[in-house]
C-alpha cells in the first residue's frame, strides 16, 4: 500500500499497444507490446516520477466484462513493472472491469485499483448499458482477504450517466456508502476541477482524491494543491495517447507538480 505521506503523487498512464485477443490487435505479438511498455516505464522512472497506472487503453471495441487473456497479459505486465520497479506507485485499470482489476492487482501486489467505469451508477456506452460493481468488488476483495485500495471515478466525464447527482454529492455516496478507499474526480475544464475538489472537500475532507483528468503542464502546479495526486497521459504524449512520450513536456508538468507539493509542505505548516 503507498504513502500518503507523499501525496500529491504524479503517476503516469502505461497504456499498452492493443494486445493479441483484441479486435484492433494488428499483429503485434505480447513480446513486442511488453518490451513497449518496459521501455516507457524505464523513461517515467528516469524522468522522477511517483509511479504509474497501467491502463488496457488500446484493446478495442471495450465492454465491462475483460475476456480472459486480457487479464492474463495484464497480471503479466503488472508482474513485470511490480518486480522491476518495487518502490514506485502502481494502479490497475482494465477497461471496464473492476473486478478484472482487482484480481489482477491482488496476484501482482499493485498499490491501487482504479475502477472508471462504473463503480456506481449506470451509464449508457457504445456496447449498451453499464452497471455499477461496487458490491462485486467489494465481495470480490473480501474473499480473497486483500487490503488493495480502490479508487473509484466520480462520473468520469466522457459517460453518459443516468440521473447522476451533483458531483460533489455522488463523492460522498461512493465513499460513505458504497466505500471505495478514495476518489478519481475531474471537470471538464480546470475551473470546474476546482471548484469540484473545493465543494467535495467540504464533504470529505481526509479521503484522497485524485484528479482524474484534464491535467496541463499549465494547469497542474494550481490543482494539485488540492488534489492529492495526478494521473496524466495524452498532456505529455502531445495530444494522443497513442504517441510516445515528450520529455520536454514530461519535464516540465513534473517541475510544476513538484512547485505543488512544495506549496502544500509550507501551507501545512501554518
Amino acid at each position: 500500500m503507498f504513502d500518503k505521506k507523499n501525496f500529491p503523487l504524479a503517476l503516469v498512464m502505461i497504456q499498452p499497444s492493443a494486445m493479441p485477443g483484441s479486435y484492433l490487435n494488428a499483429g503485434e505479438s505480447f513480446e513486442e507490446i511488453t518490451q513497449g511498455v518496459l521501455k516507457e516505464a524505464e523513461m517515467i522512472v528516469q524522468m522522477g516520477f511517483d509511479g504509474f497506472i497501467l491502463q488496457n487503453m488500446h484493446d478495442g471495441p471495450i465492454a465491462q466484462q475483460a475476456r480472459p487473456e486480457t487479464i492474463a497479459y495484464m497480471t503479466y505486465l503488472s508482474a513485470k513493472l511490480k518486480d522491476r520497479y518495487p518502490d514506485k506507485v502502481l494502479g490497475i485499470l482494465v477497461n471496464w472491469d473492476g473486478v478484472a482489476s482487482l484480481a489482477v492487482a491482488a496476484a501482482t501486489k499493485a498499490d491501487f485499483v482504479r475502477v472508471e467505469h462504473l463503480y456506481t451508477g449506470v451509464s449508457i456506452d457504445l456496447g449498451g448499458f453499464m452497471f455499477g460493481q461496487c458490491e462485486e468488488i467489494l465481495m470480490f476483495k473480501k474473499r480473497l482477504g486483500v487490503k488493495i485500495p480502490v479508487y473509484a471515478d466520480v462520473q468520469e466525464v466522457n459517460a453518459n450517466y443516468l440521473c447522476p447527482d451533483p458531483k460533489p454529492a455522488a463523492a460522498k455516496k461512493i465513499i460513505k456508502s458504497a466505500f471505495a478507499d478514495g476518489l478519481f474526480l475531474s471537470g471538464k475544464n480546470t475551473e470546474e476541477s476546482l471548484q469540484y475538489i473545493h465543494e467535495t472537500r467540504k464533504l470529505l475532507p481526509n479521503e484522497p482524491i485524485f484528479l482524474g483528468g484534464g491535467a496541463t503542464g499549465d494547469n497542474v502546479g494550481e490543482l494539485l494543491k488540492y488534489y492529492d495526486g495526478v494521473s496524466v497521459a495524452t498532456w505529455i504524449k502531445d495530444g494522443d495517447m497513442r504517441n510516445p512520450i515528450n520529455p520536454e513536456k514530461a519535464k516540465r508538468f513534473l517541475d510544476e507538480c513538484k512547485k505543488a507539493k512544495q506549496w502544500r509542505l509550507e501551507h501545512n505548516k501554518e
